[in-house]
């Protein structure tokens, strides 16, 4: 958490109340790691948390009993939720996508979970738009995959759009290694069976 507040508030500042301004309803947060997003919620929410790490689930159960708030919190894998098709009104991926193994399985699942004009709500760093910063973190990217799981040049957005949903607003920022993403689902989006290729 000390690591990640730094890099934050240099890399990624107001992000997410970014993220929790948007969040309506009942809210799956994916990858929700230690509840770093929690305090950004509106009171109204309901919050499902899933992540694979008990160890960083028992950190955000501390977390929301601090702030008083009532979170479901489960391990899950995010490439096979088990939960049902058009669940939830909102579902939100910050600074984790880049970690997940295959990212656009889980795509799929969250597109999958939402419901009818529910809203997925992306935040990650990716593959910046300027050549010279690009090739440093492809350079990077053959340490930290290998050490860590994490790329550093990924792109969500193609992915987002892969799974049927509708991107009502994208911004990319710090030199483009920083998105931003909001889709909607409408339409088939997201149902059984509909995924976009592994």
């Amino acid at each position: 958490d000390k690591q990640i507040a730094f890099f934050e508030r240099i890399q990624f500042a107001g992000g997410r109340e970014w993220v929790g301004a948007r969040a309506r309803g009942a809210v799956l947060d994916v990858a929700i790691g230690t509840g770093r997003n929690l305090p950004f919620y509106a009171a109204d929410v309901q919050v499902t948390g899933i992540d694979v790490s008990p160890a960083m689930l028992n950190i955000a159960r501390e977390r929301a009993a601090e702030l008083g708030i009532s979170v479901e919190l489960v391990e899950r894998d995010a490439e096979a939720l088990p939960l049902d098709d058009n669940t939830f009104d909102t579902v939100v991926c910050a600074l984790s996508l880049c970690t997940i193994p295959n990212n656009a399985r889980a795509v799929a699942e969250m597109a999958r979970v939402l419901k009818p004009g529910g809203n997925l709500l992306l935040l990650d760093h990716i593959g910046s738009t300027w050549p010279p910063i690009y090739a440093a973190q492809w350079l990077l990217e053959r340490i930290t995959i290998r050490a860590a799981g994490e790329h550093f040049t990924r792109r969500q957005l193609p992915l987002v759009q892969a799974a049927g949903l509708t991107v009502v607003e994208s911004e990319r920022l710090k030199a483009g290694t920083v998105e931003r993403i909001h889709a909607v689902k409408t339409g088939l989006a997201g149902i059984s069976g509909v995924h976009p290729k592994a």
